[in-house]
């Protein structure tokens, strides 16, 4: 994919890059100058990612974040229906940082595939990973990852996959949470409520705001981008979603010299 079929998600302490197609293609936690987890932005899904799409063909696709908001909202149609993932970090606090996924139903029965490929250190680790009752633990050192889900996972080369049916109406609900490895998983939030808590935090932001001139809509998105490439804790604006990195083997696989922070994603605009 092109560096424009990238949209942001972000917590204002760490960022993620989703992909079109439904992959979460870069993301470093547990903060913006992380190592990252997920890197197939500069290789290919060998050097982590998370994919959550229709497993088979997709006839169309849009996106768009909700008003006010940086929660992402992914459709997918297909000859069998039409699904939707909606991708959003919540506000973490004093708590840890997540990653949500929803999966919705919107119209017939689609099959989807779930495809987690953790590789912390800019792809150069495969972390030990196990399932566990609630979904998946990876640990690499002093990280740990945890991917909870209700669905039944498969396990192979430390690859998580699974697959389920998405029907009208019915939802799933994913949460990746990073803790230090040496401390228990913290508690998994319930996803809807901390779909509703982001919204909020979102919109009484935005809400603030007293610009009513030409190009609002426009000019609230690239409000919304900037506040979340804000560090939280400082105030500090990041360069870019990536910040520089060394040589990655990413770059060894493709012969490059891949390095972060180079291009900057064009956003979903809200209609």
């Amino acid at each position: 994919m092109l560096i424009e079929d990238y949209g942001l998600v972000g917590d204002l302490r760490a960022a993620a890059l989703v992909g079109r197609n439904g992959s979460v293609d870069w993301l470093c936690l547990p903060g913006f100058d992380s190592a990252s987890c997920f890197s197939a932005l500069l290789g290919d899904e060998r050097h982590g990612r998370w994919l959550v799409a229709p497993a088979g063909e997709v006839l169309a696709t849009s996106r768009r974040y909700r008003p006010g908001t940086l929660v992402l909202d992914t459709e997918f149609e297909t000859a069998e229906g039409a699904v939707r993932v909606t991708d959003f970090m919540p506000p973490r606090g004093d708590g840890p940082p997540r990653f949500m996924r929803i999966v919705e139903g919107l119209r017939g029965r689609v099959r989807m595939r779930l495809e987690l490929v953790l590789r912390p250190d800019y792809g150069t680790i495969t972390p030990w990973t196990e399932l566990v009752p609630d979904g998946v633990m990876a640990t690499a050192g002093a990280d740990a990852f945890r991917l909870s889900t209700p669905l039944s996972l498969s396990l192979d080369d430390g690859t998580a996959t699974a697959e389920f049916d998405a029907i009208a109406g019915a939802r799933e609900r994913f949460t990746l949470t990073w803790h230090p490895s040496h401390l228990e998983t913290p508690p998994v939030e319930d996803a809807d409520s901390a779909l509703a808590r982001t919204q909020t935090w979102w919109q009484d932001w935005t809400g603030r705001s007293q610009y009513e001139g030409a190009y609002r809509d426009e000019v609230m998105r690239s409000l919304i981008v900037l506040k979340a490439m804000t560090y939280e804790t400082t105030g500090a604006l990041i360069a870019a979603p990536r910040h520089r990195c060394r040589r990655t083997s990413a770059a060894f696989a493709t012969g490059t010299t891949a390095t972060a922070g180079c291009a900057t994603p064009s956003w979903p605009s809200r209609r």
